[in-house]
């Protein structure tokens, strides 16, 4: 078993990595607090997509206030009986909520020591929780050891069969002013990673 790494221990590219997956947790499945919302307003970026990214978002979060943005966060992603984006995996894969990806997700998650929260009531396969998953993965929070390989089985099982039209929805949401630039943000970042795993992969078959 792999013990859980401080984000001190991990490669800065890792260390980056997971610091997104978690963001993208906390924003996609409950509102940004006003703590986490000046955390955001501070970040900077670079020239690259990603950065570039990451520096319209922070330009964001400094015009917005946070009640301002919990609303947004209900009429996207919440609703009276569903956003504007439904944020779940069975919905995008097949349709319906608690579909067949869920109960794939439930296998996997046992067999990599993933426990569902007590008192959370959404399905697993919500998004902000498959990037909650992706961020353990990389740190090493769960049970078994989650090498390159684990990430990499996982995301494609996970993540990427949905999520790139995921945050491409939230990026064109009508209610969407904060979540537009963490839709694109987040569809930069999967592509990224996307990108980075086939590489991998690749090179691994060689």
């Amino acid at each position: 078993m792999q013990p859980e790494r401080s984000l001190e221990q991990l490669t800065e590219e890792d260390r980056t990595r997971a610091q997104l997956y978690a963001l993208f947790g906390r924003l996609l499945t409950s509102a940004p607090s006003a703590e986490l919302l000046n955390q955001i307003a501070g970040f900077a970026g670079d020239e690259s997509e990603l950065g570039q990214a990451l520096a319209a978002l922070a330009a964001t979060a400094r015009k917005l206030d946070p009640q301002r943005v919990a609303d947004e966060y209900q009429d996207v992603l919440v609703g009276v009986t569903r956003g504007e984006v439904v944020p779940y995996a069975s919905y995008y894969l097949t349709g319906i909520l608690h579909a067949k990806p869920l109960a794939n997700l439930r296998g996997d998650m046992a067999k990599l020591g993933i426990a569902h929260t007590e008192g959370v009531p959404e399905p697993e396969d919500h998004i902000g929780s498959l990037c909650e998953m992706m961020a353990g993965l990389i740190t090493g929070a769960f049970d078994a050891a989650a090498d390159l390989a684990e990430q990499r089985r996982f995301f494609n099982a996970h993540v990427v069969t949905w999520a790139p039209r995921f945050f491409a929805d939230l990026e064109a949401a009508k209610s969407a002013a904060f979540y537009m630039p963490v839709g694109k943000l987040g569809r930069t970042f999967i592509d990224i990673e996307t990108q980075a795993f086939a590489l991998i992969a690749a090179e691994q078959a060689a």
